[in-house]
């Protein structure tokens, strides 16, 4: 037995497993040619974060087109961040938007697929059979170094004027121990933690194909990077080899953050063994900073929009914030939009190589804009269905009374729905309620504001004159002849071209005329289809309005 194979057995006495093993438990995946297999591997710290869900949705994309497999991976390695049941967090994310990984983590504690645990903390006893494994190759060490010996070293490559910082080289104290030595401090119970043995040349550079930036140039890494904490968690880097490894990850989709990290990867693939899987990194999700004018990144501590459960409370439709992503994501899915009108967005050929280079701008106006497009285009039971669900949730007196007669309810949501050009006013569902609010009684408080170009006995002459040629029976197109029919008796025009041609020769045109009804019934200045509103309202509702409004003037 050489020495390196006598260090790994009293490093890792209880390993008895090896790399093999866990290549026959996880073999190749039986995939057509071609498909990808991805993974979304968040921290359970704390909310979902927009960015994170950005990147999620590219995963599951790469997945999707290509017939492949995308699941979801929890990476709690570091215990000092994590938060109680941080899973359950991002799952509620995942669920309301409608995305479901192909496997991994499901919830908390719970997971499907054959390739698990999902949970890096469950995975303790592979990372530990891969580093045995490295040790007794030579390939990695126990340093003994203590926070104090860390600290000297850093202050020493400062003095030194040392180009790269880290332990490597002439400062890894604990590379080129003796066996005899390793053994006597293991024996004596020093804490000590796995380092890779770089075999990296400060002048030597890597290349690689990013799939969505292109070909990248780095220096080679040379850190003998830590691959197992003292308590025998992985780290990271080391983790993340592994598991995609054994998880037989084709595509690598992360952060641009993550790009300074990929030597080290490249290394730790390569001292392992493993297949290289091909590394995509998708553009960081900026904002515009109000104060500054300055693009940033979201912020957790400053923007609310980077949580997605703000998504969720605020009301925004799944398809909306989806479809919005998209547009950030790929740069010809507007186009894919406009010609494909009503077709589901997973129809849409996604690809990773058409994805920005620089970072993505969240735009909160532009996401109202898509969103407007989005809930315009949904039949009214569909909205319906939505608001009574949202406001059972943040708005338990709202959803009493507006559900209290789905039917009605249904009806004052379809006004000027179902046309050809429907009417784009709502962008989430917290909006609702103040735009129907005039239709019900237990909400709606008359607050009539008459335009101030007519006197008041001009629109006392049109809110008297209406009642008396009111009929809730009238159609639209009768309804609207009768207004007309006013208007010159009452100094006004029917033609709105004329007025503008003429306006010292009249009061008015017809949309004032009708303006002053609508302020009347609905205190408000601009509405959906005067007509239908009132058909629903009733004749006694809308004549008791009118009325009232004169008893104002």
């Amino acid at each position: 037995m050489t020495n390196n194979e006598k260090l790994a057995q009293l490093l890792f006495p209880d390993i008895t497993k090896t790399p093999e093993d866990y290549e026959a438990v996880y073999p190749p995946r039986n995939l057509p040619e071609g498909a990808r297999v991805t993974r979304f591997a968040p921290s359970p710290t704390g909310y979902l974060h927009m960015g994170g869900f950005f990147g999620a949705l590219v995963d599951i994309l790469t997945a999707q087109v290509s017939g492949g497999v995308s699941f979801l991976r929890i990476e709690d390695t570091d215990k000092k961040r994590e938060i109680d049941d941080g899973v359950s967090a991002i799952i509620k994310g995942f669920d309301y938007f409608g995305v479901e990984f192909s496997e991994g983590v499901t919830g908390f504690g719970t997971e499907k697929g054959a390739y698990g645990p999902y949970t890096q903390s469950k995975r303790a006893e592979i990372y530990q059979t891969i580093a045995k494994s490295l040790v007794e190759k030579g390939l990695a060490y126990p340093c003994f170094c203590t926070a104090d010996e860390l600290t000297a070293l850093r202050e020493k490559q400062e003095s030194d004027g040392a180009l790269i910082k880290g332990y490597f080289g002439k400062y890894a104290k604990c590379r080129d121990l003796s066996f005899e030595e390793q053994e006597r401090r293991i024996k004596a119970g020093e804490s000590y933690v796995i380092r890779l043995r770089s075999s990296g040349d400060e002048n030597k550079r890597i290349a690689f194909d990013d799939v969505i930036k292109g070909k990248i140039e780095m220096p080679e890494n040379t850190i003998d990077e830590v691959l197992l904490k003292s308590d025998g968690i992985p780290t990271y880097h080391f983790a993340h080899v592994c598991d995609d490894h054994f998880m037989r990850t084709t595509h690598v989709i992360r952060g641009e953050e993550w790009i300074s990290s990929v030597p080290k990867h490249i290394e730790l693939f390569r001292v392992c063994g493993y297949k290289m899987p091909k590394f995509a990194h998708t553009p960081q999700v900026l904002k515009i900073d109000e104060e500054t004018g300055d693009k940033r990144k979201l912020s957790k501590r400053k923007d609310p929009e980077a949580a997605v459960g703000y998504f969720v409370e605020e009301g925004f439709p799944k398809e909306s914030v989806l479809e919005y992503l998209l547009t950030l994501i790929n740069s010809n899915f507007e186009d894919w939009r406009r010609a494909n009108p009503k077709e589901d967005i997973s129809k849409f050929p996604f690809n990773l190589k058409k994805m920005s280079i620089s970072g993505c701008l969240f735009d909160l106006i532009k996401l109202n804009d898509v969103s407007k497009n989005v809930i315009s285009v949904m039949s009214a039971a569909q909205v319906y269905e939505n608001v009574a669900k949202w406001s059972a949730e943040f708005d338990a007196e709202f959803n009493k009374i507006f559900t209290a007669d789905p039917a009605f309810s249904t009806a004052v949501l379809n006004i000027d729905r179902e046309g050809p050009k429907p009417r784009k006013d709502i962008a989430k569902w917290s909006e609702v309620k103040a735009f129907v609010s005039y239709f019900y009684n237990e909400l709606y408080t008359a607050d009539v504001k008459f335009d101030e170009k007519l006197s008041a006995d001009d629109i006392k002459a049109i809110l008297t004159t209406y009642l008396t040629v009111y009929d809730p029976a009238d159609d639209k197109d009768t309804w609207f002849a009768k207004i007309k029919e006013m208007c010159e008796p009452l100094g006004f025009t029917p033609n709105v071209k004329e007025y503008k041609k003429n306006p010292e020769a009249f009061k008015g045109h017809v949309g004032d005329v009708s303006g002053v009804i609508r302020m009347a019934v609905t205190s408000r200045s601009n509405t959906p289809d005067l007509c239908a509103i009132m058909q629903l309202l009733g004749k006694d509702e809308v004549t008791a309005r009118i009325n009232n409004a004169i008893a104002t003037l």
